[in-house]
C-alpha cells in the first residue's frame, strides 16, 4: 500500500477504505448503479457515515441526501463519504464544509473548506473551485486532497492527479500532475511566496482510487498502469 506521511492525523483516518463496513457499502453503491441508480430509486447519496455529523445544523442520518447548497460538519472520530453527480467526497473528522450549487442541483460548483480535511475526486466538467481561508483551487477533472489543519493559519492542498489552477495571496500557478504535487497556501508570503511546495501528507493513493471507483472512474496512475517514483512511499 502507498501512504504519505501523517501529520496531525491517525492511521484510522487515512485507512478508512479498509473497513469492512465501507467495502460492503461501496459494493452496495456499485450494485445500485452508482449516482444514476441512486437518483432513479430516490435513494440517498451517502455511501457511508461513521459517527456523528450535522447537515445544515441538524443530525445527519445515513439515509439522508447531501445536496449542493448544504453545510456539512463531521464530529470527532467521524467520517462521511458521499457522491453528488460526478463528485465524490470523503470528509475527515472535525471537518466543516460548505457546498455551492452549480448549473444544476446535482452539480457542485464550489467546496468551501472552513476546517478539517476532505479527499475528493471530480469528473470532467467546467472549472469548479475548492476554497480554503488561504487558498483557491480551480479544478477540472481531477483527484485532490485539501486540509485546513487545526491550530494553523495555512492550508494544505495536494493535486493528486489532473490540472489545477492555484491561487494564494498574489501567487498563482498551474499544477498539472500525474502523481501528487502538493502545496502550502500561506496567509502571508513566506520568503516572498504565498504558495510553497509541500510534502505528501495525510492521504493515500488507495483512497483516491476508491473515490474514483465510486464514480466509475480510474486515477491517472491506474490508467497509465504505473506510479511515478515521486511520493511513492514514506
Amino acid at each position: 500500500m502507498t501512504r504519505h506521511r501523517l501529520q496531525g492525523r491517525t492511521e484510522a483516518e487515512v485507512l478508512w477504505f479498509q473497513r469492512r463496513s465501507f467495502l460492503r457499502a461501496a459494493a452496495a453503491w456499485s450494485a445500485l448503479g452508482g449516482w444514476a441508480g441512486a437518483q432513479a430509486q430516490a435513494r440517498g447519496n451517502i455511501v457511508e457515515l461513521q459517527g456523528a455529523a450535522l447537515l445544515n445544523g441538524q443530525p445527519l442520518r445515513p439515509t439522508d441526501t447531501v445536496q449542493t447548497g448544504d453545510v456539512v460538519q463531521t464530529g470527532p472520530g467521524s467520517t462521511l463519504i458521499f457522491v453528488i453527480g460526478n463528485t465524490a467526497c470523503h470528509l475527515r473528522q472535525d471537518t466543516l464544509l460548505q457546498l455551492r450549487r452549480g448549473e444544476t442541483l446535482n452539480t457542485v460548483s464550489l467546496l468551501r473548506l472552513v476546517t478539517g480535511g476532505v479527499a475528493s475526486v471530480w469528473g470532467p466538467g467546467q472549472r469548479r473551485l475548492i476554497v480554503t481561508p488561504t487558498l483557491t483551487a480551480g479544478i477540472r477533472g481531477t483527484g485532490v486532497y485539501t486540509e485546513v489543519p487545526p491550530g494553523e493559519d495555512r492550508s494544505y492542498f495536494c493535486n493528486c492527479y489532473g490540472t489545477v489552477d492555484l491561487t494564494a495571496g498574489a501567487d498563482q500557478t498551474v499544477s498539472t500532475a500525474q502523481y501528487h504535487e502538493a502545496f502550502w497556501g500561506e496567509p502571508a508570503a513566506a520568503r516572498g511566496r504565498a504558495l510553497r511546495p509541500a510534502p505528501e501528507l495525510n492521504h493515500t493513493d488507495e483512497e483516491l482510487e476508491f473515490l474514483a471507483r465510486l464514480l466509475g472512474q480510474r486515477t491517472a496512475w491506474q490508467v497509465a498502469g504505473r506510479k511515478p517514483a515521486k511520493g511513492s512511499a514514506y
